[in-house]
């Protein structure tokens, strides 16, 4: 079942946000993936694997994880522009890693946490360039399946090594840009720097809610256990909605 959960949730929602991407655009797709489409399967996998008490610990330092995730994005929208795919993933995840490393080393209150992930997601949309207009892209057949292939592959590394790494150090690395790095390489590749640029835009945008969830489950997994998930899910879903109202009422 663990197995199962590992294999199919985690792809299955990177796939979603990539089809509604398709029908919304590239700032839709980022929005999409920034719900933690990724860190809360790895979340959930660590709760069912390892307890209550390692997973609160964890999400709390996943809001830390945050604070990279935003940093990711705004190299790889930066760096894009002059370089290919790989050398931008490479350099984005370098930094969010050193970042990561540094972060598990520094554990906070939630509360600081959660303020920490806001300030860093308020800053990185502000030094995002400017997306303009994506052009129209031609998908091949392929694109899909190879997103939902590269997630499940990092879900796995990342949940089977978590007893070893521990709560700290699994939770900074939750939020690690597994899925948001799949969908900005096919946004980069098919679309170009501008839809690179509106979809770690939506990523930023979608912080707020990302954060929300793991804060939920940080303060409710010890008292409520498994129900935490359904309290931070349901907050995810209304921060998101709430935010892209006041949005469009722009």
């Amino acid at each position: 079942m663990i197995l199962l959960l590992k294999l199919v949730l985690a792809p299955l929602l990177v796939v979603g946000s990539s089809v509604a991407g398709r029908r919304w655009g590239p700032a839709v797709t980022g929005l999409l993936v920034a719900m933690p489409v990724v860190a809360g399967p790895i979340l959930l996998i660590t709760y069912l694997e390892h307890g209550p008490v390692f997973v609160a610990r964890a999400a709390s330092a996943s809001l830390l994880g945050l604070v990279s995730l935003a940093a990711f994005g705004v190299v790889f929208a930066r760096v894009s522009r002059a370089r290919g795919w790989v050398g931008t993933v490479f350099l984005g995840w370098l930094v969010c890693l050193a970042l990561d490393l540094a972060l598990s080393f520094a554990p906070v209150p939630v509360w600081v946490a959660l303020g920490l992930a806001w300030a860093a997601a308020w800053v990185g949309i502000r030094l995002l360039p400017e997306p303009g207009e994506a052009g129209p892209v031609t998908l091949p057949w392929w694109d899909l399946p190879a997103r939902a292939l590269a997630t499940a592959v990092l879900v796995v590394v990342l949940t089977a090594a978590a007893g070893r790494l521990g709560p700290d150090l699994t939770g900074v690395l939750a939020p690690f840009p597994t899925g948001t790095s799949v969908v900005a390489v096919f946004a980069l590749a098919q679309g170009g720097t501008r839809a690179a640029a509106a979809t770690m835009r939506g990523v930023l945008r979608g912080l707020g809610g990302f954060s929300a969830f793991c804060f939920l489950v940080a303060v409710f997994a010890e008292p409520i256990g498994g129900w935490a998930f359904v309290v931070a899910a349901a907050g995810t879903v209304v921060w998101q909605f709430a935010d892209s109202c006041r949005s469009f009422g722009k």
